[in-house]
């Protein structure tokens, strides 16, 4: 069906227009520097977008250029350009939504929590509809829901574009205090998706006869109580993991791929360096516990 647009413009009484209460953001600051940028520019041109809005019960209510609202206030005006529409709540949610993601004006955890509101507290649908709603793809939106699960600490880290969604979305099968502990690490040394996957690999996967439990292997490199050469040593046990990791896959590789009659000279020589892998792993615990022994 083809959409017909009812709406009307007209100019409309500051006073007698409210913020939306369904909001898709909350850092919206009256006096930010992009309000009062807005402001000079509105000053000079002129509004050359009316403000979308709806009628409601004893006035009517922003769904679309709350900044360009509070910037036409900030001016003094007393009526502001209007496009003025019915719809309902869960529409009007849609149309500041897909707005906002439009214009990339929020970081990936405010659009995490408004697709949560629209699916979980608000209950309009599930993530299917939401996705085509809002023209993005089932993974986009599921992804973004993920985040949520991450303590605040690496939210935070995410808003302020230091840690992105594909690095992050590998923390959140993490437990909550190697969750923070990874996301420094990964922040420090830009780790790629893959690298941070090894990593985990080498945390989850005590199976592979490792020296230590896995209690012992938390990414603790910024304990305060821990002397700078115990530091290293478990820095140095981790990187070993990781290349026992890339052993054992290129292991499997070969015994996939290669001849028969070739395969076993060269998984015998891959078991031998694993072997040794492990007796480097052991001797940096060592080295590790003999530190912080030394240290006290």
């Amino acid at each position: 069906m083809e959409f017909v647009d009812t709406s009307i413009v007209e100019q409309i009484e500051i006073k007698m227009i409210r913020p939306s209460q369904y909001a898709v953001r909350d850092k919206i600051q009256k006096g930010s520097e992009e309000t009062e940028t807005l402001s000079l520019s509105i000053r000079e041109h002129g509004l050359l977008q009316p403000i979308l809005i709806r009628p409601l019960e004893h006035g009517f209510e922003i769904v679309a250029g709350h900044r360009r609202f509070q910037a036409c206030r900030s001016l003094r005006w007393r009526f502001v350009p209007c496009k003025i529409r019915e719809m309902s709540d869960k529409q009007a949610f849609e149309i500041q939504l897909t707005e906002n993601i439009q214009r990339k004006s929020m970081d990936p955890v405010e659009e995490a929590e408004a697709f949560r509101r629209y699916v979980v507290e608000f209950g309009w649908g599930g993530v299917s509809e939401l996705a085509r709603k809002v023209g993005k793809s089932e993974e986009y939106v599921s992804h973004r829901l993920q985040l949520l699960k991450l303590p605040d600490s690496v939210k935070e880290q995410i808003a302020q574009n230091r840690l992105n969604v594909s690095q992050a979305i590998e923390l959140t099968t993490l437990s909550s205090s190697n969750q923070a502990e990874l996301m420094t690490q990964v922040i420090n040394e830009n780790l790629t998706v893959r690298e941070i996957r090894e990593i985990k690999m080498a945390l989850i996967r005590p199976d592979r006869g490792y020296a230590e439990t896995l209690s012992d292997t938390h990414l603790s490199y910024s304990e305060p109580c821990m002397p700078k050469p115990a530091k290293i040593a478990k820095k140095t046990a981790l990187t070993l993991r990781v290349t026992l990791t890339r052993l054992d896959n290129l292991i499997e590789e070969v015994r996939s791929t290669v001849e028969p009659n070739d395969r076993a000279e060269v998984v015998s020589m891959l078991m031998g360096m694993r072997k040794q892998i492990h007796s480097m792993i052991d001797e940096a615990i060592k080295f590790r516990n003999s530190s912080q022994r030394s240290a006290k």
